[in-house]
């Protein structure tokens, strides 16, 4: 299992950390400019995405927002 940055992996749990929809992806590089989409992903990338969004999920490790007051 890749769990590398970019990596579907590491998307699919940031999402879930973020509190974003699931949405199998990945990225070619640093910033996202370079997105491999569900449609061009292979059915280990998108277990991977999944592996990652639902560990995260289980983890309960979700972005504190926070009151800046």
């Amino acid at each position: 299992m890749n769990t590398a940055h970019r990596s579907p992996y590491d998307r699919g749990a940031a999402d879930s950390y973020y509190r974003r929809p699931f949405n199998p992806h990945y990225w070619l590089d640093n910033l996202g400019a370079q997105v491999v989409p569900l449609e061009r992903m292979t059915v280990e990338e998108i277990v991977e995405y999944t592996k990652g969004y639902r560990d995260n999920e289980s983890d309960n490790n979700f972005k504190d927002w926070g009151n800046d007051d």
